[in-house]
């Protein structure tokens, strides 16, 4: 019996890989040494109360790095013993919810698991063309110069007059430019939650929001997402009993749900965080991604006091390389987080603002977003139905009217996460609900990312994802146990 202590169901590392790494430690401290066999995967299996396929994929982990040999017949046996180390042993040092999970070899056939754009959708000659009209500009030696950390300056004014005729933008608010969306939440956490303050996210959750508030030692509490988006009673109950700092919410096409809220909700959720006192973030970069319905008016816009902050980005729309993204605010609180962000980077890619600025006013962006619109309504309906063609039944699935991504929840007890491995030795990879959990995990849960492939990949790879589904289910139900029911007298 090998000495292996349960593993972390509730960790961001699949459970093949906790185990991978636990039996690597066993070898290289030479707890193992060469030539001892490894139980067999359905011993180890039942030692540890795994899933046999979650054993075979450590072992084939394993065996990948030549620290395993499998021999038909005879099993797997310990290669080569590992000489002493002289460097340090990374694995160790580094604190392990840092380490992200391993790409797969190969390109996979259908990759759900990235929220992206298509590159073939990429405008590559309206493209070159404004990065040629920018260069030969008579700015370009200021462009390419130190700016300021606020970003391009007419970059800012060209987004702040756009918000203010939209009016998502009063005489108090102003404008930073950013690294993407992402260095925007962070720069929010290391300015309004510095000091262990409470946080409220939807629960799910993007996982890059939850993590740069767990870095910065946020407390944070979910607060349930359904079909219809953020859950308003649960956030009522949460409010309570709970003093939050802030409240991050992505009211249109939700990652990883795809939820939008509806007009009334998003009424009531300001009516609510206001009388709490919660800063509401309200987090918009899916919204020009509307393939059908009508839209609702942004937080931002609805919010009487003009206190929501509002993040928006030009990564789901048009370039996801160039990062650009965008947070207006206060001017108070822009001030602080301007001065966070020159600590930072000092000042943000001139070059690649000067360039978006220049697609946007020659009205080549708003071209390529028709053509985005088009190119995701067809994968929007691809993707809705292969999931109700090919899932199993009892299977359930959200379904959005834009964004990028869906969610799913399997049947009959089903582990998102347990059957990933399998799916990505058949060329199709996804991301298990666990990673987007807050509060309240669902391993029955995965999202599906739909629009950075083809029509026909998509329908391909949930063709693939219902096949595995449905035999794991077939053999779970093969294996349980009948149970009797007693007569009713």
């Amino acid at each position: 019996m090998l000495p292996i202590s349960q593993l972390d169901e509730s960790s961001n590392s699949p459970l093949y890989r906790q185990l991978y790494l636990k039996i690597k430690q066993l070898i290289e401290s030479r707890q193992l040494a060469k030539g001892d066999r490894l139980p067999a995967t359905r011993e180890l299996a039942g030692q540890l109360g795994l899933n046999r396929t979650t054993v075979s994929a450590a072992y084939e982990l394993l065996e990948s790095e030549g620290l395993i040999t499998g021999h038909v017949g005879r099993g797997s046996f310990v290669a080569e013993s590992i000489s002493k180390r002289t460097q340090l042993n990374w694995s160790d040092v580094l604190d392990p919810a840092t380490q992200s999970q391993a790409a797969p070899a190969s390109t996979p056939l259908a990759s759900f698991s990235s929220s992206r754009p298509s590159e073939l959708l990429f405008p590559l000659e309206e493209f070159r063309a404004s990065c040629k009209e920018v260069i030969q500009s008579a700015e370009a030696q200021t462009i390419l110069q130190l700016g300021s950390p606020s970003g391009y300056a007419p970059l800012r004014r060209y987004l702040l007059e756009a918000a203010r005729a939209e009016s998502l933008a009063r005489d108090t608010d102003d404008i930073l430019i950013t690294s993407g969306c992402q260095q925007t939440v962070d720069l929010l956490q290391r300015t309004l939650a510095r000091n262990g303050e409470t946080v409220l996210l939807e629960d799910p959750v993007y996982l890059g929001v939850r993590h740069v508030f767990e870095r910065g030692g946020s407390r944070l509490i979910g607060v349930p997402v359904s079909d219809q988006g953020l859950d308003l009673e649960a956030l009522e109950r949460i409010l309570t009993r709970e003093r939050p700092k802030l409240l991050v919410v992505t009211p249109n096409f939700q990652n990883p749900t795809g939820a939008t809220l509806p007009l009334a909700s998003r009424k009531a959720l300001l009516r609510i965080t206001q009388a709490a006192g919660v800063i509401v973030v309200e987090n918009d970069i899916y919204g020009p991604l509307a393939y059908e319905g009508d839209s609702f008016a942004p937080l931002k816009r609805l919010d009487e006091t003009g206190d929501t902050v509002l993040l928006r980005s030009f990564s789901k729309l048009a370039f996801p390389g160039l990062r650009v993204g965008w947070v207006i605010g206060p001017r108070p609180l822009i001030e602080k987080l301007t001065e966070a962000k020159q600590w930072s980077d000092l000042h943000t890619d001139q070059l690649s603002q000067a360039v978006l600025l220049r697609f946007a006013e020659s009205g080549r962006l708003e071209q390529h977003r028709q053509k985005m619109l088009m190119a995701g309504r067809e994968r929007l309906h691809a993707v809705l139905a292969a999931c109700e063609k090919y899932l199993p039944q009892g299977t359930s699935f959200t379904r959005p009217r834009g964004g990028m991504s869906l969610w799913v929840r399997l049947p009959g007890g089903l582990d998102a996460g347990e059957l990933l491995p399998r799916a990505e030795r058949e060329g199709v990879t996804y991301l298990p609900g666990k990673y987007f959990a807050v509060s309240h995990p669902q391993p029955n849960s995965l999202r599906i990312s739909f629009a950075g492939m083809t029509p026909d990949q998509i329908r391909s790879g949930v063709a693939i994802l219902g096949r595995i589904f449905q035999n794991e289910l077939e053999r779970m139900r093969a294996h349980s146990p009948l149970i009797e029911a007693p007569a009713m007298v």
